[in-house]
């Protein structure tokens, strides 16, 4: 019988958050999406080793040195991930360039997009395109993580001109 090789750790949780923080608030949380929003968890978690986890805005949040996605839980008829920079839009953000061929994302600011899914087909039809979305927005936004080359990319919508 072959000896079970050990499975990585887990990052630790954030400035005083236990490391089943999530998972204990998950098990409290009462809500009709519960099981896409633990697949969308799963999804996101196993995009990158480095991803971890945290509560943020009473919802669970992911990041690698900092917080780059948190999900919106409410209303709850759809689960919605925040991409983000961090809490405040900030005045002198760079634009990301993210390739999004499915056009999951809806841009709220040049650093902030949301991707929203209705059901838990619609989370596993998607299951890829999520991926690639979390390794690009860490490529770009993470501090130890080497830049995305990026060809293509939907252009962000222009909040004035609903574009």
């Amino acid at each position: 019988m072959k000896p079970k090789s050990p499975k990585p750790k887990p990052p630790r949780a954030p400035r005083g958050q236990p490391p089943d923080s999530v998972d204990a608030f998950m098990e409290g949380l009462s809500h009709p999406l519960k099981a896409e929003i633990e697949a969308v968890r799963a999804i996101i978690r196993g995009a990158d080793k480095r991803i971890g986890e945290a509560i943020k805005w009473n919802a669970p949040s992911f990041l690698t040195q900092e917080h780059f996605a948190t999900l919106k839980l409410h209303p709850p008829k759809a689960v919605q991930v925040v991409f983000h920079t961090g809490a405040k839009v900030k005045a002198d953000a760079r634009p990301l360039k993210i390739d999004d061929p499915s056009g999951l994302l809806k841009w709220a600011a040049p650093d902030r997009a949301v991707a929203t899914f209705a059901s838990m087909k619609d989370i596993q039809a998607h299951k890829a395109a999520l991926v690639a979305l979390v390794r690009q927005w860490l490529a770009q936004t993470s501090m130890t993580s080497p830049g995305a080359c990026v060809t293509s990319m939907k252009p962000p919508r222009s909040p004035a001109s609903g574009r």
